[in-house]
């Protein structure tokens, strides 16, 4: 394409610019080939937003206007910006323009705007430092990115991180990460970082917490290596490379710390604005403590070495906090309390040498006071003496070949030896540091590989300048460019060598023979060597024969280097003094000759050195010579390091991270762009841009060029074949061919490509805007002129409508006064009338009152007066008839007085006679015969009838209670009713007193009542309102005290809930903690007991093992606790309840005695009771009567209530008070008293003749009961004599056996007692398989014993069905032979009534759980058999354990089937089905624990046969808890598996797939190609979804309790949610308008799935908020404060960090879209003002609490049927 389509109007472009270095502009007119100048319009105000507006038409924000000049020569065109919808990419390289404004300002975009401090350029990671601390190094951020493609995430120092981890797993090979950049950059917090990350995502494998020792030593090599610059308040002040080692499994198994030329000079000297190493002013600030009163330290401006640069605090930071840190990382690595004061103690000293004063006697001459405090501290300090240190500090020793000499050295020299004294103690101590902590991080087990991270300080000029960096640009050049041509090979598309500058001639100038460092380590052998006289060897030598090499024009003390970056000047002053790194060797001998340990451990390699020297010299005495010759300078020790250095990273896989400082100022997140872009061309990332720009740095796959550039196309120019589409699409918009080129999968392009592509997309998308604009404004502007047209039409008709209505309004007016006039005259004239006629009707009123009045009162006397007549008259007759009645009931209580004393008398002489007392006992001897044979009969039912008799006595007490209350009410409402019939006559006569007197007085106050009347109502009325206004106000008041009371109540409920839920949580996560650990103590003692084992089987023999039941139990206190100070209370506790089972067992036996005591005078009482039994069939009697009676009154009272309760009318029951009413009552009163009179009597008679049979067959009964106990006693010995005798043949038969069997073992002991031990084993086996093959033959024969008589009972079952149904077709045949028809009777099987146990034996409890446990398959039990199938099998032979009372075999059961579903869990803890299933049985066997524990609340909801089956001896509420804690386990475990299988599904399909087609848009990516998070195509949302059914599916199957399901679910989709949002938190490309609208579909989605499942009320759907809140904050508008409010009121489920970090990712897919401005996320940030947390991500490893509600079984034991399938033969149903 020619420049001219490119350069046109509107292009934006880049301009160089001296303060931002480029800026931006805009092209006013239309470039043209041949013009001199462009015509340009800065473009300030879009900067100022960082260009993020795309603005179309003629205005502007321009400023100012230019002139750009071209040269005709090289037609320099300015560099063209990309488009917007490329700024602020994840990759450089994924830019269209590739040059330095682009990169520039792409990093300022997203450092700048979008707070984003990572950026990949090719293989490179560039990380500015935001000097801020940032929430993005979570544990939930580093397991984001933990099995993350390097492109899947946005960048991060995780993701490198990750891909050095993984490529050492894939492929086998060391990694190293290789972390660059100036002091300040950050280059320690990121090695920090990626250390952090290799010891999360990997386990230690033998040695425990060696992440935390590898993590333990950053802080102390920050305190004792790191110090305060200008640039930089933590700035590395040394080289370091650590070496993290892996082993086979890739887990950390230790680490090893390389430094490198430590900064000694700091020690003794710091600059203005900074300080000395950490340590020092961390021991000044815990100077206080009592540990550190010894050293005698004070304050850090009191020392001359931590008080040079004035700024001894740093902001933010707590010196003392510091050294606890320090402190406790030393004791983690295993440094003790007294090495580390030596530490500090020789740290202390360096303080007070400091101090040292030296004064200064002549020119040559010093001297040091004996009286300086701070030298005494110093030699105290050091165990040195303080005189010979004084002396050697001022003199020095000079050796010749023959003689000694001392000599003094001035002032200055003697400050010189102590500074060089110090900074060499201090480096001893650094690297004695190092080695400790090597020692530490050293793993006894092999490392298999490592992972290395080198800090590459940035104080050291020249030489790392010179060595390190060219060579690690070279290799990051070289394979990047390796990795394209790579790329390029495998799309099939021509390629060639891209050209790179190689600094190996720079390398050559510095490290070569006869170079710089070598010319400097010659020069420091000479013995007048100087700086000057190596500057003039280096001019000689070097400046006429290497380029790199030059002369600054104004000094003959500099050089100039010309490194890959730019220039470097080296001032030559001070060189050979540091490189030569003298210290007095004296000093070193009175240091050598201290009691301090660590100081002689110090310098015991001084002592090695010379001693090996000395034997390699002659003796001709030149020792000294060679000691000194053989001594190493320092560019030699380093060029040594750093060549061992290459020689690793060498045989390593480099990753590159560049640490770049934004500014000098420490601004947070300000970026200058001068410093910035100096970064970026020293270190390289310019030229990986470069190679990339010359290759083809743009591409796009085929199905993603189709979608974005469809709409430059045709329609039919579209095909079926997307690849052919892309090439004729590409052969008509770029003519050169060498522009792009196809591959087998993807399009590459040239640099500007796709800018240009995007400049024709967006015109065409412009014109079809303004084709869009042009006919919806022809549509407004016609539907404007409709309106105002139809509008004019309705002013028109609503005018004309007004002026007829006024016209037919005056004519109205018209009218109504002619009718107002005669209606007035008509009104005048009746009024008249009318007050003539009222005036004479009120004179006839008034003169008939009077006459009517005087007619009442004349009525009324008379009346009177006949009413006074009429009551003196009846009171009168009533009198007389009173005393008529009493006088003849006087009369005949007389008469009848007379006649009962008559009959009295009579009676009286015939009871005397005995002729009377015949007659009354004539046939009374029948009715005794017959009583007495009814007394027997009676006598045999005597125990039915005194069970009855207790319910029929409760029956009688109730119903003899509600007649009680029937009656009591009856005579309440007969009360009632009396009292109101009283009442009624002087009602009655009131009401007609008073009728009387109201019709009087009605016809004169009806106008008055009609007043009253309404002034009564109103006051009716407003009392009720009244009324009901203080009902309302006392039920408002009751209701507000309701109300606050209920919300006082549900506040504290759910702050109960709340820390319920906590403490749930909080314990169900030890539990985890607990039994992750109990695994673990399994595991180690596991392999300890196989070693012993090992070792014992080399030792000795065959042994015997423990029973089952011992290793059961050992089992079972192993799992209830991991430790031997867990195991000791629950100890305590079993033998605190075997002491109550024993005290239970003698009280049962006691009672037993007793019972049998009680039973044995029973049997002697008996005897004495036979007389008293006459009296025990008296209250027989009594008790048939009383029930007898008893009917009879129940039948009355069902008939009294029929007749009472009857519906029909004529029938209804009597009111109170009326007649029959009366009468029911009487009669029932008569009844009851004839009743109790009956009783009396019968009671009398029965107890008369009871006494006379007592009398007469006393002495019968009492022969008859001698005789039948007797009888019972006989019967009783024969049967105990019978059993006896057969129990006694039987121990017979077993003692014979016995001995038998005795006397063959003892033969065969004798016999293998001769053998050998072979010989031995083989005899013990031929006896174990023929005992078991006689006990085979016995079972055999007891089995067809039982056939025999299963036949016989088989046959009788058939001949007895035969003969029944003879018998019921006889019956059909001849209905006649029956007299009454009878029901047919169908004759069943009458079955084995179960008691829902399992009888096993006391060693079948391994074969029981290795058929019901081990071995079982859950998906066969989960289709054919009973859910929570093989818990019921457990529970069954637990009741039979618990029926036979056998403590041992309970706890054995119990205990040994928690150990084997914890075995089977650890083994098959990935299976879903294994891990479901068992969660469903646990559950189920400890409901059935607390089901069939006897416990009353649970009896209520069982059926009375399940109760039946409770457990009757053992009380196991704490194998209930331990139940609940394997439940909480498996439930755990059960969440882990099922996230392992949802976690590749989970990004895939919730934002990944696009399954809204032609909303979404997409971007062109850069080298790293962002791979799809599941391997396979085509994940959606519904395959998600699937497998989320088919665990529901599987749970259900298995017979998981709904609730528990629910909790299930409402965790996986949490745990959706959770994964979903913190990727798209990780993830710029995701935060889209668009992928919004995809996360709301997918999320109705999961809705619509629970919605289904009745699963809406679980809880999940309100787990979904905080990713629907962030679907919704990238779709709502991001523009005003208004837009800020309604954000924060919605998402209310998302933190502030959250909020800002989706607005700060927030991309633009489309042109038409607008990133979100920096102001209003400022305004964002300070409205969203909760408390809160401050963390970024979800945790998506929370796991809610778990609460098991109890779901009791409605399967009934005893119906189980145990498959045949299970192999439990074994097991006897009983």
């Amino acid at each position: 394409m020619a420049a001219s389509e490119l350069y046109s109007k509107y292009a934006r472009v880049w301009l160089p610019d001296a303060a931002e270095v480029w800026k931006s502009a805009e092209l006013i007119k239309d470039y043209t080939p041949g013009d001199l100048t462009l015509t340009l319009q800065l473009d300030d105000a879009v900067m100022s937003s960082l260009g993020l507006h795309f603005r179309y038409g003629n205005k502007v924000n321009a400023l100012s206007r230019v002139e750009y000049k071209i040269d005709p020569k090289t037609n320099n065109l300015p560099p063209l910006r990309n488009p917007n919808i490329l700024v602020g990419e994840n990759d450089l390289t994924a830019l269209s323009y590739l040059h330095e404004p682009a990169v520039l300002h792409n990093l300022k975009v997203r450092f700048v705007d979008s707070r984003l401090i990572y950026t990949y350029c090719g293989i490179v990671l560039v990380a500015i430092n935001p000097y801020e601390s940032l929430p993005i190094y979570e544990a939930d951020i580093i397991s984001a990115y933990s099995g993350q493609n390097m492109g899947d995430m946005d960048p991060h120092i995780f993701a490198v991180a990750e891909e050095a981890y993984k490529q050492m797993a894939r492929d086998e090979r060391n990694q190293s990460i290789i972390v660059s950049g100036e002091s300040g950059a950050g280059k320690t917090v990121s090695a920090k970082y990626a250390m952090r990350y290799f010891a999360t995502v990997s386990c230690s494998s033998g040695e425990a917490n060696v992440e935390e020792r590898v993590l333990a030593s950053s802080p102390i090599m920050e305190a004792l290596g790191n110090a305060k610059t200008t640039r930089n308040d933590n700035s590395s002040r040394f080289g370091k490379y650590i070496e993290i080692g892996f082993d086979k499994k890739h887990c950390i198994i230790g680490a090893n710390v390389r430094t490198y030329l430590l900064e000694k000079s700091r020690v003794v000297f710091q600059a203005h604005g900074e300080r000395n190493y950490h340590i020092f002013y961390q021991l000044c600030a815990s100077s206080h403590l009592p540990e550190f009163k010894t050293f005698k330290l004070g304050c850090a401006d009191d020392f001359h070495y931590t008080n040079q640069g004035q700024s001894p605090i740093i902001d933010g930071v707590d010196d003392a906090k510091e050294l606890c840190n320090t402190r406790k990382a030393f004791l983690l690595l295993g440094i003790g309390e007294t090495d580390q004061m030596s530490i500090y103690q020789i740290l202390a000293a360096i303080l007070h040498l400091s101090n040292v004063e030296v004064k200064d006697q002549s020119a040559d001459r010093c001297s040091i006071s004996p009286d300086n405090i701070h030298l005494n501290v110093f030699c105290e300090l050091m165990g040195v003496p303080c005189e010979e240190m004084a002396h050697w500090l001022c003199h020095r020793k000079l050796k010749t070949t023959t003689e000694t000499y001392v000599k003094s050295v001035s002032k200055i020299n003697a400050v010189n030896g102590r500074d060089a004294l110090a900074k060499h103690i201090y480096a001893r101590l650094f690297s004695r540091i190092v080695d400790n902590i090597n020692v530490a991080l050293k793993s006894a087990a092999k490392q298999h590989s490592f992972i290395g991270v080198l800090d590459i300080y940035g104080y050291v000029i020249i030489l790392s300048f010179a060595s390190i960096m060219p060579m690690k640009s070279f290799n990051n050049i070289t394979m990047y460019t390796f990795i394209i041509i790579n790329e390029y090979m495998k799309e099939g598309i021509p390629w060639t060598l891209i050209d790179f500058y190689d600094n190996q001639p720079c390398i050559n100038l510095i490290e070569a023979k006869l170079g710089v460092l070598d010319l400097l380590d010659e020069e420091c052998k000479m013995p007048k060597g100087s700086d000057d006289s190596w500057a003039q060897k280096m001019y000689n030598t070097l400046l006429k024969q290497n380029a790199h090499f030059d002369k600054p024009r104004m000094s003959n003390r500099a050089f100039i280097i010309h490194h890959f970056a730019d220039k470097v000047e080296y001032q030559c002053e001070g060189f050979l003094e540091k490189n030569k790194d003298t210290v007095n060797e004296e000093q070193i001998n009175v240091l050598k000759n201290s009691k301090f340990d660590l100081l002689l451990k110090l310098f015991e390699d001084d002592e090695k050195a010379p001693s090996s020297t000395n034997k390699r010299t002659s003796v001709t005495g030149r020792a000294g010579q060679a000691q000194r010759d053989s001594k190493k300078t320092v560019g030699l020790q380093f060029r040594q390091s750093l060549h061992l250095l290459m020689d690793t990273l060498n045989a390593t896989t480099p990753h590159y991270v560049r640490c770049v400082k934004p500014n000098d100022d420490k601004a947070s997140f300000t970026l200058d762009p001068v410093r910035a872009m100096q970064q970026l061309r020293a270190c390289g990332v310019l030229e990986t841009i470069r190679i990339s720009a010359a290759g083809f740095p743009s591409r796009w796959t085929y199905q993603e060029f189709f979608s974005r550039y469809r709409v430059l196309m045709k329609q039919k120019d579209v095909l079926h074949d997307r690849k052919q589409t892309c090439k004729n699409l590409l052969g008509k918009l770029i003519e050169d061919q060498d522009k792009y080129q196809f591959g087998k999968n993807k399009i590459f392009f040239r640099a500007g490509q796709v800018a240009y592509l995007e400049k024709l997309r967006s015109d065409k998308l412009r014109m079809a805007c303004v084709r869009i604009q042009k006919t919806i404004r022809c549509w407004l502007a016609r539907k404007k002129y409709l309106r105002m047209r139809e509008s004019a039409i309705t002013i028109q008709r609503h005018v004309r409508g007004h002026q007829a209505r006024s016209y037919v309004k005056f004519l109205r007016w018209t009218r109504a006064a002619v009718v107002i006039q005669r209606n007035v005259r008509k009104w005048a004239t009746r009024r008249h009338y009318q007050q003539q006629r009222s005036a004479a009707i009120t004179i006839q009123c008034f003169l008939r009152a009077y006459m009517a009045k005087q007619q009442y009162h004349k009525l009324m006397f008379e009346q009177k007066a006949v009413v006074i007549q009429k009551w003196m008259r009846g009171c009168l007759a009533r009198q007389h008839y009173r005393r008529t009645v009493a006088a003849i009931i006087l009369l005949q209580s007389c008469v009848r007085r007379m006649r009962a004393k008559k009959d009295l008398k009579k009676l009286k002489v015939e009871a005397r006679s005995v002729e009377h007392f015949k007659k009354l006992n004539f046939g009374m001897e029948n009715k005794i015969m017959q009583l007495q044979h009814k007394i027997n009969e009676q006598h045999k039912e005597n125990r039915e009838l005194s069970e009855r008799l207790n319910a029929v006595e409760k029956t009688f007490s109730v119903e003899r209670e509600k007649q009680s209350r029937e009656i009591q009410n009856l005579r309440r409402s007969e009360q009632e009713a009396r009292a109101k019939a009283e009442t009624v006559p002087s009602l009655l006569q009131q009401l007609t007193f008073l009728q009387h007197e109201l019709e009087n007085t009605r016809r004169e106050k009806d106008d008055l009542e009609e007043q009253t009347k309404v002034v009564e109502e109103l006051n009716m009325k407003n009392s009720l309102l009244n009324s009901e206004k203080d009902e309302l106000n006392k039920v408002i008041l009751e209701q507000a005290q309701q109300l606050t009371d209920i919300k006082t109540n549900d506040s504290n409920t759910k702050q109960i809930e709340r820390s319920l839920a906590e403490e749930r949580s909080r314990y169900q996560s030890l539990l985890s903690e607990h039994l992750h650990l109990e695994e673990r103590h399994r595991d180690l003692k596991e392999e300890m007991d196989q070693n012993t084992v090992r070792n014992s089987s080399s030792k000795s023999g065959h042994k015997r093992t423990d029973s089952s039941y011992s290793s059961n139990s050992s089992e079972f206190s192993q799992s209830l606790g991991s430790s031997e100070g867990d195991d000791s209370p629950i100890q305590t506790e079993l033998q605190r309840r075997v002491k109550e089972l024993e005290q239970d067992k003698q009280s049962l036996w006691q009672q037993l005695d007793t019972k049998e005591e009680a039973q044995q005078e029973k049997a002697k009482a008996e005897e004495q009771k036979s007389v008293g039994r006459a009296e025990l069939d008296l209250e027989r009697l009594k008790r048939q009567e009383l029930q007898s009676e008893n009917k009879k009154l129940k039948q009355d009272l069902d008939e009294l209530r029929k007749s009472l309760t009857s519906e029909d009318s004529e029938m209804m029951p009597p009111a109170p008070g009326s007649m029959p009413y009366n009468i029911l009552l009487d009669q029932l009163s008569s009844s009851n008293e004839e009743l109790e009179m009956r009783k009396e009597e019968v009671l009398l008679l029965r107890s008369h003749m009871v006494r006379q049979e007592a009398l007469k067959h006393k002495l019968w009964l009492a022969y008859e009961g001698l005789k039948e106990t007797n009888r019972v006693l006989e019967c009783q010995m024969q049967e105990q004599e019978r059993v006896y005798s057969e129990k006694y043949r039987k121990l017979l038969e077993d003692v014979n056996k016995l001995k038998d069997e005795k006397e063959k073992q003892q033969k065969m002991l004798a016999q293998s007692l001769l053998l050998s031990e072979d010989a031995r084993i083989e005899a013990s086996l031929k006896h174990e398989i023929t005992r078991l093959t006689n006990e085979n033959l016995e079972l055999m024969e007891q089995q067809e014993k039982q056939d025999k008589s299963m036949r016989k009972l088989k046959k009788q079952l058939k001949f007895y069905i035969k003969t029944v149904e003879d018998f019921e077709g006889m019956q059909k045949s001849n209905p006649s032979l029956t007299s009454a028809p009878l029901r047919a009777v169908n004759i069943t099987r009458k079955e084995k009534e179960y008691k829902g146990m399992l009888e096993y034996r006391q060693g079948d409890v391994s074969r029981l759980l290795k058929s019901v446990v081990t071995e079982l398959k859950p998906r066969g039990v989960a289709v054919s058999f009973v859910p929570g199938l093989p818990a019921y099998i457990i529970f069954m032979c637990l009741r039979y354990a618990d029926n036979v009372n056998d403590d041992q075999r309970v706890s054995a059961l119990l205990n040994s089937t928690i150990t084997t579903v914890k075995g089977v869990i650890k083994r098959k803890g990935n299976d879903f089905e294994v891990v479901s299933f068992w969660l469903a049985n646990t559950c189920r066997l400890m409901h059935c624990l607390k089901q069939y524990s006897g416990d009353e609340i649970v009896m209520k909801q069982n059926t009375p046969k399940q109760n039946e089956h409770c457990l009757t001896n053992f009380e196991l509420s704490e194998y209930q808890q331990v139940l609940g804690d394997l439940a909480i386990q498996i439930y755990r475990q059960l969440i882990k598996c099922m996230e392992d299988m949802l976690q590749p599904l989970i990004v895939a399909s919730m934002l990944e797939h696009e399954s809204i087609q032609g909303v979404l848009g997409s971007k062109p990516t850069g080298l790293r190609k962002r791979s799809t998070s599941y391997p396979e195509e085509g994940v959606t949302v519904e395959v998600l979804l699937q497998r989320i059914s088919q665990f529901h599916t599987t749970m259900s199957q298995h017979g998981i309790d709904p609730d528990l399901i629910k909790q299930v679910v409402k965790q996986q989709f949490y745990n959706i949610c959770a994964v979903t949002l913190n990727h798209l938190l990780l993830r710029k490309d995701m935060c889209s308008w668009s992928k919004g609208l995809q996360i709301r579909y997918n999320v109705w989605q999961l809705e619509e799935w629970l919605m289904e499942r009745d699963l809406i009320d679980c809880g999940a759907k309100e787990t979904l908020e905080p990713l629907i809140q962030a679907a919704q904050l990238l779709q709502i508008k991001k523009k005003t404060e208004a837009d800020a409010q309604a954000i924060c009121s919605m998402c209310t489920a998302l933190t502030t960090a959250q909020i800002v970090k989706v607005l700060t990712l927030y991309t633009p897919v489309i042109e038409f879209e607008e990133r979100v401005p920096t102001t209003f996320i400022a305004t964002v940030r300070l409205l969203k003002d909760r408390v809160e947390s401050t963390t970024l991500m979800m945790d998506a490893k929370k796991i809610f609490s778990i609460t098991f509600i109890f779901t009791p079984s409605s399967v009934a034991l005893e119906t189980i049927q145990i498959p045949a399938s299970l192999n439990l033969g074994f097991l006897t149903r009983i």
